[in-house]
């Protein structure tokens, strides 16, 4: 068996690479529902934007499902404390996604330029609305939860929706839409027709301006003005999941500790600020599958520095900070951790394969002549 330690950093490590593989993967399919009413100009245009991601989007979703199963059966305090404090905000998000395959469906009933119009935007909120609440809910964990645990680890959560939304958030919120936006371009820019194509550069670059902006800004006001959260008790990394076992509290740049102490971290926001430039460069040049690369990349050091510097703590609490769950007392137990890595040394390369396969069958792009050939099954 390998160690219980070892297990909580595997599972820990795999929960990042599936936020990643989702927001790199479902990532362009909304960053295209979000330029959709912007870069399509005509109603074909705009068939074409929905016609790069019309065969990909729901094999993308998968990614959602495995990280939401892998906090479930890994992390279950985790599950429990996001599913129901921030149960709004996940209806929200649901009800966005839904709008994709009914936009997708219901837009093409009727020939009607109004019809089609709300259904853009439709669209449009649909990707706008999940990557805007994925960031405020990675700036919340900055923050921390408004939740506490009792002696019989039964939870208490005193927020609401409209407490989720502070300014910190927000901005984490914007830097999402920023580089989610970015993605989609790249998509865009590879897989569409000219003129979408010459379009979806431009958003690429202005894209990346921002979210180098915002990014920056965000990590300036985690550094200068939040306050960290420190375990200042003994712990063991092979203990029980109890996490009242701990002692924590708040320090003033605390989130920057991690950084300080290992400066290999720095590797991830580094990743930003040369990826995201460079996904514009690509994109000017015509490189538009490197851009493609690049951005993704960028979205993998966005993700990697929040994770990098929350570490060991996977949900504060704001609270009470002696609840905070951590990777060390909020997992499952070694035995299912183990069998659950097991089931994912089989299954994650088949899905990952199958999807490189279905990626490949799909290359080419798609053009007004795709879209106007009567003989083609297009949306």
């Amino acid at each position: 068996m390998i160690d219980y330690e070892i297990l909580r950093l595997v599972w820990w490590f795999l929960l990042g690479v599936l936020l990643i593989g989702f927001a790199v993967t479902d990532g362009f399919d909304l960053g295209v529902g979000m330029l959709l009413p912007f870069i399509g100009k005509t109603d074909v245009e705009r068939r074409i934007v929905i016609n790069t991601v019309g065969p990909v989007w729901e094999g993308n979703q998968v990614w959602l499902i495995l990280g939401g199963g892998a906090i479930f059966a890994a992390w279950p305090p985790l599950y429990a404390v996001a599913f129901s404090g921030f149960y709004l905000a996940m209806f929200l998000v649901l009800l966005a996604l839904i709008l994709r395959p009914v936009g997708f469906k219901f837009r093409s009933k009727v020939d009607d330029p109004r019809w089609r119009n709300v259904w853009d935007w439709a669209l449009f909120v649909g990707g706008l609305v999940p990557a805007l609440i994925f960031g405020v809910a990675f700036g919340n964990l900055f923050l921390g939860a408004p939740f506490k645990l009792d002696d019989t680890m039964r939870l208490t959560y005193e927020g609401n929706l409209f407490g989720l939304l502070t300014p910190f958030a927000l901005l984490s919120g914007l830097v999402s839409v920023a580089m989610l936006t970015m993605h989609g371009g790249a998509y865009l820019a590879l897989k569409a027709g000219r003129p979408v194509e010459e379009r979806a550069v431009v958003a690429v670059r202005y894209a990346a301006i921002a979210l180098l902006i915002l990014f920056t800004l965000a990590g300036i006001w985690v550094g200068l003005g939040l306050d960290g959260y420190q375990i200042t008790s003994a712990i063991d990394p092979s203990g029980p999941s109890n996490p009242l076992l701990k002692t924590v509290t708040t320090v003033a740049g605390g989130w920057l500790a991690n950084d300080r102490a290992h400066p290999w971290m720095m590797i991830a926001p580094l990743l930003v600020y040369i990826m995201a430039p460079l996904a514009a460069l690509l994109a000017g040049r015509r490189r538009f599958f490197l851009a493609l690369v690049a951005s993704g990349l960028a979205i993998a050091g966005v993700i990697s520095t929040a994770g990098l510097s929350l570490f060991p703590f996977m949900l504060p609490s704001s609270l009470d900070p002696n609840s905070s769950l951590t990777v060390w007392d909020a997992s499952s137990s070694a035995l299912t951790l183990g069998i659950m890595l097991g089931v994912t040394i089989v299954f994650l390369p088949i899905i990952l394969a199958y999807t490189t396969w279905v990626y490949a069958v799909l290359r080419g792009r798609v053009t007004s002549v795709d879209i106007q050939d009567s003989s083609a099954h297009h949306y």
